[in-house]
């Protein structure tokens, strides 16, 4: 395998973060929920190595982890980015133009639902309802919304968050 391969497949990942969290939680029965969520919280995602990890010192098959990681919304197996753009399209916001909040999302960070950009700055995910229908259509930036959307409001949006950092 060339160095460049090796590269892309194996993730170097510090498992200390994730050995501190387990040591946390080693004596406590039913444990595998909040470790996933502190590693989760503590890499932003669940780095393939850990789930190994996980499984060997909580005794648990990585099937069974995976299974969990799979079958939970909340989690994610690839790095995400540091602001997370919901777009909501519900029925309030698709009749509003929801779809066309989502196309200049595309346009102008170059990415879709449950993309994340090359940078890890934004993730775009596409969501069934914010529960903001009164201001559709609606997006959140973490945990900012912001309503009553325009293409040109959703520029400046994207701008100010692009700006930060």
């Amino acid at each position: 395998m060339s160095e460049v391969a090796q590269d892309v497949t194996e993730e170097e990942i510090d498992l200390a973060g994730a050995n501190a969290v387990i040591d946390k939680y080693l004596d406590m029965k039913g444990a595998l929920m909040p470790v996933l969520q502190a590693i989760q919280e503590h890499y932003g995602y669940i780095p393939e190595p850990t789930v190994h990890l996980v499984a060997e010192r909580l005794n648990v098959y990585a099937s069974q982890i995976y299974g969990v990681l799979t079958f939970y919304a909340q989690f994610h197996l690839e790095p995400r980015g540091k602001y997370i753009v919901r777009v909501c399209m519900g029925t309030a916001c698709h009749v509003k133009g929801a779809g066309r909040i989502a196309e200049t999302l595309t346009e102008r960070l170059g990415i879709g639902h449950a993309e994340t950009t090359e940078d890890l700055k934004f993730t775009a995910e596409y969501v069934a309802c914010i529960g903001a229908c009164g201001m559709a259509p609606v997006i959140m930036v973490n945990d900012a919304t912001y309503g009553s959307l325009t293409v040109q409001k959703m520029d400046e949006v994207i701008q100010k968050y692009q700006a930060m950092d």
